[in-house]
């Protein structure tokens, strides 16, 4: 029998913003009270979570005294020890301050773009003195509502060289860290800079330290483009830069809704699970969504429960799907290879160049062939409703 409950080898984690969230919309107030830190940290050891993960400010409010944060830290330093909780990463808020309103690292004025590497560097200190191994940056404000505003090209170098600065603060302190950098495509800014996890492949690759940055993609904001969250992920995941990974639902052409993992688009999480599982990532699992506004904090435990469980039931239809037989006989059918083709693959050269020109093809009988995929489709929909 499969077990559905949560294990620290699963490593799922939630952040403080995530079991914390209040409730809050622009259309409405807080429906749930503020709990401390320490007490989140407490309600996710209840519910079998293996880490927690914050903003700075999450932890300790932007106007805290030097007093005042000593004390948070304290309680959640002693929360953390108590429930076992981990902190694999941590990250900064550069957008819900006023100073941030035309963003962090690409502001127009040069005080706030320095201001966000103090802040950054600040709160970097603050990740690594409770164990965070991956520093991931969103920048929620980093765009523009009007492009008459500022430089597309100028911001891109404004954030080349604050992660190029940041990078080598962490080599100067000698921190165990990367940097994983995630996308949205929009909102909070009407357009957002590098805006899906293939910009930001292409950015990482512009770096003066690019083996230290990978990416941190969440199901979200790639399915807020409209865009095959599985395949962001596996491409990362093919140039080694799967440094970290933001799980939840969403409905694609909406505002960024953060729905429980699986609750959305059950297909794309089963090929998502089953590719994480698959090639074996072994980071955590973070689930950065928010239980619905209806709920109180027995509510935010289902919620938390919920993305936990439906990771692992998918993960045990994944196994189903790898060890069916029909399944594997159609994949093998699909993927026959007799070996005749393997001399014109891979390196070029002039001779297999020659000799593939020469090679005929019956183009007319592989356009006829019949590739079996709507019945394959079919046995991953019996699989997914219990049907087999």
């Amino acid at each position: 029998m499969f077990n559905h409950s949560p294990a620290p080898e699963n490593k799922f984690t939630f952040g403080l913003w995530t079991v914390g969230n209040i409730g809050r919309d622009p259309f409405g107030g807080p429906v749930r009270e503020q709990k401390s830190p320490a007490d989140l940290v407490r309600l996710l050891g209840e519910v079998g979570a293996y880490g927690v993960n914050f903003h700075d400010n999450d932890l300790i409010p932007i106007d805290a005294t030097p007093t005042e944060a000593d004390a948070i830290k304290k309680e959640f330093s002693k929360a953390l020890s108590e429930t076992g909780i981990v902190v694999p990463m941590a990250t900064t808020n550069l957008f819900s301050d006023p100073i941030f309103k035309d963003g962090a690292f690409t502001s127009n004025d040069p005080r706030v773009r320095a201001y966000a590497l103090q802040k950054t560097m600040n709160a970097i200190d603050l990740g690594v003195e409770f164990g965070a191994t991956t520093y991931v940056f969103w920048g929620g404000r980093e765009g523009t509502e009007t492009d008459s505003s500022k430089s597309a090209a100028d911001s891109i170098k404004r954030s080349r060289e604050a992660m190029n600065f940041l990078c080598e603060y962490v080599k100067d302190k000698k921190y165990n860290l990367r940097f994983a950098l995630e996308a949205k495509p929009n909102e909070p800014r009407a357009d957002i800079y590098n805006s899906t996890t293939g910009h930001m492949l292409a950015f990482i690759a512009t770096l003066d330290h690019p083996e230290m940055v990978g990416v941190n993609p969440e199901v979200a904001h790639e399915h807020m483009a409209g865009i095959n969250f599985m395949h962001a992920v596996a491409q990362a995941w093919e140039a080694g830069k799967l440094f970290h990974i933001d799980l939840n639902d969403q409905y694609p052409g909406r505002y960024d809704q953060d729905l429980r993992f699986g609750s959305r688009d059950i297909k794309a999480a089963f090929y998502l699970v089953k590719f994480l599982e698959d090639v074996k990532y072994d980071g955590p699992r973070h689930f950065d969504a928010h239980a619905y506004r209806t709920e109180d904090y027995e509510g935010v435990k289902d919620f938390a429960r919920g993305c936990m469980r439906t990771y692992l039931i998918l993960k045990e239809k994944a196994e189903q799907f790898n060890q069916d037989p029909e399944v594997q006989s159609l994949l093998a059918e699909i993927n026959a290879d007799d070996g005749s083709m393997n001399p014109y693959f891979g390196k070029y050269s002039p001779e297999k160049a020659a000799a593939l020109r020469a090679q005929p093809f019956d183009r007319t009988a592989l356009g006829k062939r019949g590739l079996k995929y709507e019945r394959l489709d079919q046995l991953t929909i019996d699989i997914l409703l219990g049907a087999r």
